[in-house]
């Protein structure tokens, strides 16, 4: 998930690179570049509801295309980094309204909406002194328009499927390490969460690693914070923090000892933000993990040893 678009010139994009930057949209959501893992997901999408997975692909595109109307380059574009904020609002949509007839145009608009909002995000963080720490937009410009289109759409909110009362730690564990991975996407299922850790994997073992390692730390600290077992088996309270594991360990960071250290501690202080988010009843999205992230990469920055790539 770069952070910055470009505003030179770039070489027009033929019909495969669009193609395919439409594709790795999916899996620059958990900052690969990588056909095979985006693919995965998209099947994970379409294992949870075959409309969700249609609206993702929706916003995805919807973001792509209004990130080279603002003139990003041509790479970031074929690479999906310029559509996977829409994914996650597509997935965000279909989480707040469902698959009615409405959730197809809101999540076209909300994908175009990403491009902008990237763009200011970017402004924020490499036209102002915040710039010597390079700090990536990453998912916040979803979370914003995703709060927006929740906020604006209330009469349209579907309930959420009952889930299953957990009331075994152990069986909570279990399956949050599953539905950690899941939940980052919006969705409760352990095949979706299983097909996306492949995928994780696929793209690189220490990708995968990380994933993994965020999904039990996240859990055992949700556990040990007294979360509830049902919302913990469910992995809206360790879903974060994978992506927290991954972006310290192996993406914003040089992989090394230092970054998996920071990866854990990062993965420890989500736990404790996503706790307080759910104690103020905020609409909570990737949050946790994007707020932790910049500031270990700001702390990062003074440590020699944290080296970027």
């Amino acid at each position: 998930m770069s952070s910055a678009a470009a505003a030179t010139p770039s070489p027009a994009i033929s019909g495969p690179g669009w193609l395919k930057g439409w594709c790795e949209g999916l899996s620059q959501i958990f900052f690969q570049s990588n056909i095979y893992t985006a693919l995965l997901i998209l099947v994970a999408f379409a294992v949870a509801d075959w409309r969700m997975a249609l609206l993702v692909l929706i916003g995805c595109a919807g973001n792509t295309v209004g990130g080279r109307l603002l003139k990003a380059d041509s790479t970031s574009v074929t690479t999906g980094m310029q559509g996977f904020c829409g994914a996650l609002v597509g997935a965000g949509t279909f989480s707040a309204i469902g698959g009615q007839w409405a959730a197809y145009p809101i999540a076209l608009v909300g994908g175009l909406l990403c491009a902008p909002v990237t763009w200011l995000v970017v402004a924020l963080f490499t036209k102002t002194p915040l710039k010597i720490y390079a700090l990536p937009s990453t998912t916040a410009p979803f979370c914003i328009v995703a709060t927006g289109i929740l906020l604006s759409t209330e009469a349209l909110h579907v309930s959420a499927a009952p889930s299953a009362t957990i009331d075994s730690a152990s069986l909570a564990f279990a399956r949050s390490l599953l539905t950690n991975v899941s939940e980052v996407v919006l969705i409760n299922n352990e095949w979706s969460g299983a097909l996306i850790l492949l995928g994780l994997f696929v793209a690189s073992w220490k990708v995968g690693l990380a994933g993994l390692l965020g999904s039990v730390v996240g859990s055992l600290c949700a556990l040990a914070m007294g979360e509830a077992l049902t919302e913990t088996a469910n992995g809206l309270a360790g879903y974060s923090g994978v992506l927290t594991a991954i972006a310290l360990a192996v993406v914003f960071l040089r992989s090394s000892s230092v970054s998996w250290v920071l990866a854990v501690i990062g993965t420890v202080v989500t736990a404790v933000v996503t706790v307080i988010m759910h104690r103020l009843d905020a609409p909570t999205y990737t949050w946790p993990y994007i707020l932790t992230t910049w500031v270990f990469l700001v702390i990062a920055y003074y440590l020699p040893a944290a080296k970027r790539p």
